[in-house]
């Protein structure tokens, strides 16, 4: 199944609403075992890669993380393009919401790479994840320049309770005035999730309201994961 069909199988007024009420949505079973393990495959492939990151020679966590280089592999920027399409009717929504120009996101990926392209954001950012026991990462957003698409997409490649245990996806939301609420998502081999990348709008009383939002992952306490992440805007 190319990435364009099995994306559009999923109910995606049900992935909205979940995004407008929570800032994420699952999307079970995005990937088959087998592209799992293609994928897990794949990061030991230097030329495959721009850059490598040590996570904790940056104080990011720990672990290890490698970005994609141009060309991207030809599954990944497909499933990239699919997932954009239906996720920009939700970030143009979003910036009408936040009083901000919706034609910041076009209907396609090619039209936003555009826009990141011609304000020098050039490097791709898709990139895959390595944990093992003790590795985490810290709280974020994966912001790489003025331009930033709102929402980007996780997909976990390796079994739990199987590969490895822990590692929960970690997301922390600050509403004004309020305590941080955090939840933890623990998630199936070829699961996806939705998640906002640093900000989202919030129905109050007397309209909408800002609420920022960070990602991270806790302590891995067995074995080895393997995560693709999904950014859509690229990097300076």
């Amino acid at each position: 199944m190319n990435a364009t069909a099995r994306v559009r199988r999923y109910d995606w007024t049900a992935v909205r609403a979940s995004l407008d009420a929570d800032g994420c949505a699952r999307l079970p079973g995005l990937l088959t075992a087998r592209e799992c393990a293609a994928m897990r495959a794949t990061y030991a492939r230097a030329d495959a890669f721009r850059s490598i990151v040590d996570m904790a020679r940056h104080n990011f966590g720990r672990g290890e993380y490698r970005y994609f280089a141009s060309p991207l592999p030809p599954f990944v920027a497909a499933l990239r393009a699919a997932l954009y399409t239906p996720l920009a009717v939700t970030a143009r929504a979003w910036a009408v919401r936040l009083r901000r120009d919706p034609a910041a996101f076009p209907p396609t990926l090619a039209g936003f790479l555009a826009r990141c392209h011609a304000a020098g954001q050039r490097r791709p950012t898709p990139l895959l994840l390595h944990y093992t026991a003790g590795d985490w990462n810290a709280l974020h957003q994966d912001l790489y320049g003025a331009i930033a698409f709102p929402l980007q997409v996780l997909i976990v490649l390796s079994e739990r309770e199987v590969d490895y245990e822990g590692g929960e996806v970690m997301l922390v939301e600050q509403r004004p005035r309020a305590q941080s609420r955090a939840t933890a998502f623990s998630l199936a081999r070829g699961e996806g999730l939705i998640f906002t990348n640093r900000e989202r709008p919030v129905r109050g009383t007397r309209g909408d309201y800002r609420v920022a939002m960070r990602h991270g992952v806790s302590v891995l306490t067995r074995g080895e994961r393997l995560t693709l992440g999904i950014i859509f805007h690229d990097a300076q």
